[in-house]
């Protein structure tokens, strides 16, 4: 898989070889988006607002930060989201799950055991979003943040937003399996925003991810400052879409970092976090959720607050009040 991710990244030989194939995707992608359009496929519409926070490529770009943020802003302003989200490799028998801070990542996904932790909100993991947010509803929400569904056409959203990498943009421009894309880009032309993660440009917001502090992985009650670990060189783990960025967070902080990438959303075991020697370790808060049932005392997590463009929340008050 890292292999083709290279790929993505650059007009190669490969990517080029993989074209055609991509050409396929795009048309199915097109074609599933079309009977849509013609209504021969029918979106589920909802009476209060769903919020869809997604992306165009594969791997992170930051959308469940900016779901967090969400929330709280929602919340501050008085009302009672809940949150809709696929359950990405989660294997539980019985949809749709109703996602606690202790539920079992194997079972639900990993993101969304984060999501629960994180927002002090409902979480609802469904394949079958519809059903999902009816759940919400039944349950006293009065707007739904969608975490990822850009391309799930069945949930209607009144608000699109689209999340991009700042540092990987769109790759080499390509769609799968050529290129890292999701989607044509075309599609950003009917998103009702576009949210830039880590830089600026024309036409979209801005997103950065700011570290807040250190938490124990067995015990995320206990906290530790940005600077608790100094210059000491770290054994830094990371199984997200794209672990180059988190290790370059942790050598701002002023740490010398040791790399073990990992696949996006990889099931961890003890094993994987046995190194020869008596250094911290610190991954991403999504790996935590995956390893506090066997974390030693040596293994801690960076939490991270979205920090974004202070217009966007005016924007997106303003967007909600047109219903």
């Amino acid at each position: 898989m890292r292999w083709i991710e290279r790929h993505w990244q650059h007009d190669t030989l490969a990517s080029r070889l993989l074209a055609p194939v991509s050409w396929l995707y795009c048309a199915a992608v097109a074609l599933n988006r079309q009977l849509y359009r013609l209504e021969w496929r029918r979106a589920v519409a909802f009476p209060v607002p769903v919020i869809v926070v997604g992306n165009l490529t594969v791997g992170g770009t930051g959308k469940t930060p900016l779901v967090l943020w969400i929330v709280r802003y929602l919340q501050a302003r008085g009302r009672s989201p809940g949150i809709i989200t696929r359950g990405y490799g989660g294997r539980a028998r019985a949809w749709p799950q109703l996602v606690t801070p202790y539920s079992d990542p194997a079972a639900v996904g990993d993101e969304p055991v984060l999501l629960a932790r994180r927002s002090g909100v409902p979480v609802v993991a469904d394949p079958d979003r519809p059903r999902g947010v009816r759940w919400l509803l039944a349950h006293e929400c009065d707007v739904v943040v969608s975490d990822d569904g850009l391309q799930h056409h069945r949930l209607k959203g009144d608000v699109e937003i689209a999340v991009v990498d700042g540092e990987r943009r769109f790759g080499n421009g390509r769609c799968l399996p050529a290129g890292p894309l999701r989607e044509p880009l075309s599609r950003l032309a009917r998103v009702h925003a576009v949210v830039i993660h880590g830089a600026g440009a024309a036409g979209a917001w801005s997103m950065r991810l700011e570290p807040v502090g250190f938490r124990r992985v067995a015990d995320p009650d206990e906290a530790a400052p940005l600077d608790a670990f100094g210059a000491r060189t770290v054994h830094g783990v990371a199984g997200i879409g794209h672990p180059p960025r988190f290790f370059a967070l942790l050598r701002r902080l002023g740490l010398e970092v040791i790399e073990h990438p990992f696949p996006d959303h990889y099931r961890f075991r003890p094993e994987d976090l046995r190194f020869d020697d008596d250094r911290d370790v610190i991954m991403t808060e999504k790996d935590a959720v995956k390893c506090r049932t066997f974390a030693d005392a040596r293994m801690w997590y960076l939490a991270v607050e979205a920090d974004t463009d202070a217009r966007f929340g005016e924007w997106l008050a303003q967007r909600l009040a047109k219903g």
